[in-house]
């Protein structure tokens, strides 16, 4: 596993923990982070929402520096499936 993901995994359990509901976090050549009701980890499970970006943009989300919404108009986050979840988490890591 890459330090990238483990270094997201634990920064997520300290600011969401156990999510309501379920996401997965592609990370673009490192690997994919699911949050639900099990806490943070890393997997690639199915998820209500999938939500892509590179290494960058993510640590950048992560450490409050990139706007996810503002990040996903640009076209640097795309998300797949429930608008609803994504919307949750941008709110949760606000």
């Amino acid at each position: 596993m890459s330090d990238i993901i483990n270094e997201a995994v634990t920064q997520l359990s300290t600011k969401i923990g156990i999510f309501d509901g379920s996401v997965k976090f592609v990370i673009e050549n490192e690997g994919a982070i699911m949050l639900d009701s099990d806490g943070v980890r890393a997997g690639d499970g199915d998820a209500e929402c999938t939500m892509t970006a590179d290494a960058e943009t993510f640590k950048g989300i992560l450490d409050g520096d990139v706007n996810p919404t503002s990040a996903f108009m640009t076209g640097k986050l795309s998300v797949d499936g429930d608008m609803g979840q994504a919307m949750k988490l941008g709110t949760a890591l606000s």
